[in-house]
C-alpha cells in the first residue's frame, strides 16, 4: 500500500463523518503539500476494491466514504444527511433467502431529518 494510500485510509478511519474525496483531499494536503485531487481518486478506487473502505452513493450527492465496520445508514431524503445506526446485522437473514455466496450488504434507509421535519411543519404554519 503506497503512502497516500495508507493516508488517506488514516483519515477514513478516524474520521466520525461520511468524507467526500474533497474533504478527505483537503485533509492529505495538510500533511503532503504536493498531492493532488486525482491521487486521492486513484487511491480511494484502490481502497474500496480491496474492501477496505466503504463507499456510499446517494443519488444527487457525492460519493461519501466509509470505515468498515459493521453498521447501516439513514439518509435524510430533503436534505441528504447521512447517519449512521446500528441494527440487527442480517446477514445470515439474507444469506438463507438468497441462496447465493453473499459478500456483504448496504442498507440504506430514507426518512426525513428532524431538520427538513421542522423547516416543512413550519412552512405549513406560514
Amino acid at each position: 500500500m503506497t503512502k497516500n494510500a495508507r493516508s488517506i485510509l488514516d483519515i477514513i478511519n478516524d474520521s466520525d463523518s461520511h468524507l467526500t474525496a474533497e474533504q478527505i483531499y483537503l485533509q492529505l494536503k495538510e500533511k503532503n503539500k504536493t498531492v493532488v485531487l486525482a491521487t486521492v481518486y486513484n487511491n480511494l478506487s484502490y481502497l474500496y476494491k480491496e474492501g477496505l473502505i466503504r463507499k456510499l452513493s446517494v443519488e444527487g450527492y457525492p460519493d461519501r466514504y466509509d470505515k468498515i465496520v459493521r453498521h447501516d445508514h439513514l439518509i435524510c431524503r430533503k436534505c441528504g444527511k447521512l447517519s449512521d445506526i446500528l441494527l440487527e446485522d442480517l446477514t445470515e437473514k439474507l444469506q438463507s433467502q438468497l441462496g447465493i455466496p453473499m459478500l456483504s450488504y448496504d442498507l440504506k434507509i430514507s426518512y426525513i431529518c428532524d431538520e427538513c421535519s421542522k423547516k416543512e411543519n413550519e412552512g405549513e404554519e406560514s
